[in-house]
């Protein structure tokens, strides 16, 4: 037994099951430098989740939100974020996805300016995926990466095409990773992702020169919820540079402002991170979920009616856009707008013809409302993006210049009930829907699944669950049919969905799949009596 001056041995356990080629990534000398991340800041990450709580709490018991008078100094001063590099400088249409290596060959071959290379949202994070993500990433950077189908379809990145810039997306501050142990306790998922990527990347990126579009460690940043938390991603910034003997600021990052509170503290988080900001993005589909997440329950005025008729011409919605432009181009950052998620059909020509006009409509409103670059789910709606903002920029890598007038008050961030839709028996049945299939694949190791022609991910899942709760908390009459939401409700919306998707996909292929399971965790996360805080923490466990 250790005597009272004598510390435990240090230790670190790689506790998931060997990953073909894993020993690449998982070397001694990375594995040290996340478990230094995660020594130092690790702590300090917890406080902070603690925090988060606290604040959930405060917003309970007013009711509302308004901005921080204590940082009031931030937003009135003059001051600018440090320079984006040549890398960052273009960003009109942007691609999003998993690390997969089929993806990765995609989205870099897309002729997209910037990939978003995704371990949250898009990635069911088993080890597998963890693990063969970095490896599908160092793979591509060497350019020996391919991928070859069943059906004896091949591909390879284009020898001779400039590829997209890689931006890194690590998971949430509140995701541990169960497979990774140090001293005995999970690290935080995010200082896996950011730890090996910088570790096993950083200088071979570097080494590239500034005129090759992956030159550089870049990152977007998730879930953040205050500048405090902001700091925190600084100071691993600064602390990581200094270890690998790189220079401070070579990292940058893009904050997507996915929450209600990061909405209230958008210049404080650039200022947080001014030598390492690059922008901000608007993350509307959690934005909705973290409406939900934190006015659920104060006041029919914060009902969200259904997800798929509040889009970004909701009054809200649109303060919400405003506010993130004019805080970027106050501060010489990117402002980058939000995900285009349809999923063309090679079936329907009407389907893809609606849904393309809406996707036109939505690119060219956010070109022309300021923003410098928006977020497609799928190649072929890279073109339409890229027309739209070519229409608006021309040769300028950027309209930085364009400062919308007017501010935006708290007043406008909250006005929810300005959305003026209806709560209805479609939009409830939708909920269902999408959640039980999202999260049935999710169990199976997919992050981003196409559902009714739309790319779902962990986020719209996140809706779907925080939607129905919300409605059964307030006691939801729904505008269609009358009926109110209740849990009695919405477990037959269960069970019916379930009949219906053994009757389409058969026994054998039903029996085949998690079906039970996930719909078990849908229960779970939209019927407790206290809400769950992200669906994705008793999911973990289930995950195969």
């Amino acid at each position: 037994m250790a005597g009272p001056q004598e510390a435990e041995p240090e230790s670190i356990l790689v506790a998931g099951l060997p990953v073909d080629r894993g020993e690449e990534v998982l070397t001694p000398e990375a594995l040290a430098f996340v478990a230094g991340l995660s020594r130092r800041f690790g702590p300090r990450r917890r406080e902070l989740l603690a925090l988060r709580k606290e604040r959930r709490a405060r917003i309970a018991a007013e009711g509302t939100l308004d901005f921080l008078p204590e940082t009031a100094a931030v937003r009135s001063r003059d001051w600018k974020v440090a320079p984006a590099p040549r890398a960052l400088q273009d960003r009109r249409v942007e691609i999003t996805g998993p690390t997969d290596r089929k993806m990765v060959v995609n989205a870099l071959n897309s002729g997209a300016k910037v990939w978003l290379a995704d371990f949250e949202d898009a990635t069911a994070p088993t080890w597998s995926n963890v693990v063969e993500g970095q490896i599908n990433l160092i793979d591509a950077f060497e350019r020996r990466i391919d991928f070859s189908t069943e059906a004896g379809k091949s591909y390879a990145l284009r020898p001779d095409a400039e590829l997209a810039t890689v931006v890194v997306r690590p998971r949430g501050w509140h995701l541990d990773e169960a497979h990774l142990l140090v001293d005995g306790e999970p690290v935080a998922g995010a200082f896996v992702d950011f730890g090996l990527y910088f570790f096993h990347n950083a200088t071979r990126l570097l080494a590239r020169g500034p005129e090759d579009p992956n030159s550089g460690p870049y990152f977007y940043l998730p879930k953040t919820e205050s500048h405090l938390e902001a700091r925190l991603w600084n100071e691993v910034f600064t602390h990581a540079q200094e270890t690998l003997g790189i220079e401070h600021g070579t990292i940058k990052a893009t904050v997507l402002i996915e929450t209600i509170t990061a909405a209230f503290e958008m210049d404080e988080i650039l200022y947080e991170l001014r030598d390492h900001a690059a922008g901000l993005n608007a993350g509307r589909w959690d934005y909705l979920f973290s409406i939900i997440k934190n006015l659920r329950d104060a006041g029919e005025q914060y009902i969200l009616p259904d997800r798929n008729s509040v889009g970004m011409t909701s009054p809200f919605m649109r303060a919400y856009a405003q506010l993130l432009v004019q805080t970027c181009h106050r501060r010489g950052a990117h402002a980058i707008g939000g995900m285009a998620a349809f999923i063309p059909s090679r079936r329907d020509p009407a389907v893809n013809a609606a849904a393309m006009e809406k996707v036109t409509a939505d690119k060219e409103r956010e070109a022309g409302n300021g923003f410098d670059g928006s977020w497609v789910a799928h190649p072929d709606l890279v073109p339409i993006c890229r027309t739209a903002f070519d229409a608006v920029l021309g040769d300028r890598p950027h309209q930085k210049d364009v400062h919308p007038a007017g501010a935006v008050t708290a007043a406008e961030l909250l006005d929810i009930a300005g959305a003026e839709g209806q709560c209805t028996a479609v939009g409830l049945h939708n909920a269902v829907q999408v959640g039980i299939r999202y999260i049935e694949a999710w169990l199976r190791g997919l992050g981003a699944v196409a559902i009714f022609n739309m790319m779902e991910d962990a986020a719209t899942a996140e809706i779907s669950r925080s939607q129905i709760w919300q409605w059964i908390y307030n006691g939801v009459v729904l505008d269609d049919t009358g009926v109110k939401v209740t849990p009695e409700l919405v477990r037959d919306l269960v069970a019916t969905e379930l009949a219906e998707l053994r009757a389409e996909l058969g026994d054998e292929a039903y029996q085949s799949g998690r079906w039970t399971d996930a719909a078990g965790l849908f229960e779970q996360v939209a019927l407790a009596e206290e809400f769950p805080d992200f669906l994705t923490l008793p999911g973990y466990a289930l995950l195969g």
